[in-house]
């Protein structure tokens, strides 16, 4: 899936003077299985960037098109459609089900999808250093813990783009290489590209494509 920016503003930000580069305002595409790099500082919309892509804000004037259709004129089953299939999302604030225990917040979603099998799932969570907080609630993790399992949630499905909004923030940069590997190992296998938002640091990954806000 291809992806269009056509002269996207968001109405929040409509009153902010944007840079000539930045994304803002402009045109610019991006194309299925590349590996994108969207690195601004706080209050820049990187946010809002990945809300509107995912479908969650349409507070925007301009378009975006998903190969050749408007998302302006999705309805919300078309948007579930997408959200099972073709997009994936890290949320910023990782939205996991804090009563919920690791594995229950990987099982739980990997039921629906069917996309691995259950150990699996548990190599991936020993892979990013969290084995040992299998039944533990996700609600007493550290931030890092959390962003891990959060990461291993959203690769439990199939997609064409995965959105990451500031994954690693809580992160060192040694965990950050894992982390990297796994989500590159899995857009890899599915043919899939990522956009990365990031608060200053491009976390020397290689990237196909650097957007600015």
């Amino acid at each position: 899936m291809n992806i269009l920016f056509q002269n996207v503003m968001p109405s929040p930000l409509n009153s902010i003077k944007h840079s000539l580069d930045s994304i803002w305002g402009n045109k610019f595409s991006l194309s299925k299985g590349q590996k994108v790099l969207l690195n601004a500082s706080s209050g820049k919309g990187k946010s809002t960037f990945s809300s509107i892509l995912f479908g969650i804000r349409s507070d925007f004037e301009g378009e975006l098109f998903f190969d050749d259709k408007s998302t302006k004129d999705f309805s919300r089953s078309e948007w579930t459609g997408y959200r099972r299939t073709k997009l994936s999302i890290v949320f910023q604030d990782l939205q996991l089900f804090p009563d919920l225990t690791v594995s229950e917040n990987l099982l739980l979603k990997n039921d629906l999808t069917q996309s691995f099998l259950s150990n699996e799932v548990k190599a991936m969570v020993e892979k990013l250093g969290i084995g040992q907080k299998w039944n533990e609630k996700c609600g007493v993790l550290s931030m890092g813990q959390q962003q891990r399992v959060a990461i291993i949630r959203s690769l439990l499905q199939p997609f064409e783009w995965l959105i990451l909004d500031e994954p690693f923030s809580h992160l060192d940069e040694n965990n950050i290489k894992i982390c990297l590997e796994l989500i590159n190992e899995r857009c890899d296998q599915l043919g899939a590209g990522f956009i990365l938002t990031s608060l200053g640091s491009n976390h020397n990954f290689i990237y196909d494509n650097e957007l600015k806000l």
